[in-house]
């Protein structure tokens, strides 16, 4: 069965009249509806005309309500019809019948005429053939494409998303996009999931976890385009996604993953982080991430908000260890006015700021015992008082808290309330010391060149192999703040394109020239020589053995014996 809609918001008579002359042709194949502004007025109107010329009333339905993709073809009379049914892929084509220069006698001779030349002279099968083409195009894609309308609902989902997601089409067209998947199926990152602003389209693609409707936690890439009309008005989103979770899941297990949510790094510490931020994704639970100053602490917090489920919210960073005590409790919690000197108006706290998204607590272990108690109500039920406020305020917040302390050695102390601690250390995240991860100082410079040398402008240095021999001996008791600090002294004092030691600054090389060398006994003793940990040391110096063997704090004579003796390994 053949589905024509006939719709029209200038001419609902003829809509009707359109809808009753395919009812009165031979082809019982084919069905017609019309869709108007008034519904009740345009049947009165059905039946008065079926009754004349003893045919069957067509289906009539309001013109905003009618579900468009489940025609073959849509004609729209009288105006262009893009307001109320834009001609988007994976709809029906659309035709519009212009009828304003029409006489209202001749209005039913024409209208069959126009019938009879799409019925019996090709017209409508032409229409058809191409819609199957287009989709038959969209279909035999590998990856998944869903398109929905300004109000969410879907209107075309391609085989490739039924075989990604385990959702049949038939189950997901014309419904809203967030009733359909549990959790959004973009993940909380389009602006359509939110009532505060006009829909915008992510600028570049993203990932995100979607489960399918087998269980399956998967992977995806998803890049999400306006669907605009020619005079530049929005009117849906085409949304294009794979499924990387394979893949994912493979460069996990060979240590492949350089990047991930802007942390850098392929030792097998941080390949275990970027599975435990993974595992967070769609938890609330509140984590407490510890590391030395400078391992970027931050940037795992971001990670944690970024890649679960409140990431379209916002992610509120507070460093409590800046802020006295009295104006840490207003930063936090909001004031009321005259709640103090200088307090002129109400003003939100952070927490109220982040509420549906993630507060991050950086150093939590300089607050005072008092500021605990606080904070420690806050965890417990969500509730707070501005200062100087009666009114209860309720929030729903994820909290991400950071330290370079050992709150364990603090409780011991007193300094640190073990009641707040495992609320806070739900989940723990460990970021290790540059020093403990070797394998990423070569990837960490690469990047650090080439972010400063596009913000300044300039052409990327190249570090001699000495200089980078230096820098793997380094001990950087700043970590990677210091890296990147070094950088950028780098990035000023060089002038001839390759980097040497004499460029590095002179605090460096004397704190080098005073300490053991890490490529020394110390490290041989620490670190047991794997065939990951090889692996990693050639990927890292692009093969070179001899930069290898120092990082990984060996002689050469035994990394050769060593990938002798694996053959299969590093053949």
């Amino acid at each position: 069965m053949r589905k024509i809609l006939f719709i029209s918001e200038e001419f609902p008579d003829a809509a009707v009249l359109a809808a009753t002359l395919i009812a009165g042709t031979d082809k019982p194949e084919i069905s017609a509806t019309a869709a108007v502004p008034d519904p009740d007025k345009a049947r009165r109107q059905a039946r008065k005309i079926s009754a004349a010329s003893l045919q069957l009333a067509p289906d009539v339905v309001p013109a905003a309500a009618a579900e468009i993709h489940a025609f073959d073809l849509i004609i729209s009379l009288g105006n262009p019809g893009i307001s109320t049914c834009p001609d988007l892929p994976g709809l029906p084509p659309l035709l519009t019948w212009e009828l304003a220069n029409i006489p209202a006698d001749d209005l039913h001779t024409e209208l069959q005429t126009r019938i009879d030349a799409l019925l019996n002279h090709g017209y409508l099968q032409a229409l058809l053939a191409s819609r199957r083409n287009s989709e038959l195009l969209l279909d035999n894609l590998q990856e998944g494409i869903i398109a929905h309308d300004l109000n969410r609902r879907i209107f075309f989902f391609n085989k490739a998303a039924e075989r990604i997601t385990g959702y049949r089409r038939e189950e997901v067209l014309g419904r809203d996009c967030h009733l359909v998947f549990p959790g959004n199926f973009c993940g909380g990152r389009c602006s359509f999931c939110r009532d505060d602003c006009a829909p915008i389209p992510p600028d570049k693609p993203y990932s995100l976890r979607f489960v399918s409707r087998d269980g399956s936690d998967l992977h995806l890439e998803m890049n999400i385009t306006a669907i605009t009309s020619p005079d530049g008005k929005m009117h849906g989103v085409v949304a294009s996604f794979r499924d990387l979770s394979r893949e994912i899941d493979l460069a996990g297990r060979l240590g492949e993953i350089e990047q991930f949510a802007g942390i850098i790094g392929r030792d097998h510490k941080m390949q275990e982080m970027y599975q435990t931020i993974r595992e967070l994704a769609d938890s609330r639970v509140p984590v407490l991430i510890t590391g030395e100053s400078g391992t970027g602490k931050e940037l795992v917090a971001a990670a944690v908000h970024s890649e679960g489920a409140r990431a379209a919210k916002l992610f509120v960073p507070v460093n409590c260890g800046a802020l006295p005590e009295n104006l840490l409790e207003s930063e936090l919690f909001g004031h009321v006015r005259g709640a103090f000197t200088g307090a002129i108006r109400d003003k939100k706290g952070r927490f109220e700021l982040a509420d549906g998204g993630t507060i991050f607590l950086d150093e939590i272990g300089d607050i005072s015992l008092a500021m605990q108690v606080k904070l420690l109500r806050v965890l417990q039920n969500g509730t707070f008082h501005r200062v100087g406020g009666e009114a209860m305020v309720q929030v729903d917040v994820r909290v991400v808290s950071a330290t370079h302390k050992n709150l364990k050695t603090e409780i011991a102390a007193g300094r640190f309330r073990e009641d707040l601690f495992y609320r806070l250390c739900v989940v723990p995240l460990h970021l290790p010391p540059l020093r403990e991860r070797l394998t990423d100082i070569p990837l960490l410079v690469r990047h650090f060149i080439k972010l400063i040398a596009t913000e300044e402008k300039r052409a990327e240095l190249i570090l001699a192999p000495e200089t980078m021999e230096v820098f793997l001996t380094h001990a950087w008791p700043g970590n990677i703040r210091e890296l990147q600090n070094v950088i950028r002294y780098l990035m000023v004092r060089c002038r001839e394109g390759v980097a040497r030691p004499h460029h590095l600054p002179e605090n460096l090389l004397a704190a080098v020239a005073t300490t053991q060398p890490l490529s020394g006994p110390r490290l041989r003793q620490r670190r047991q020589l794997t065939v990951e940990s090889v692996r990693d040391g050639l990927a890292a110096t692009g093969g070179n053995r001899l930069q290898a063997a120092k990082i990984l704090g060996i002689g050469r004579a035994t990394l050769y014996r060593f990938l002798d003796q694996h053959p299969d390994q590093f053949g």
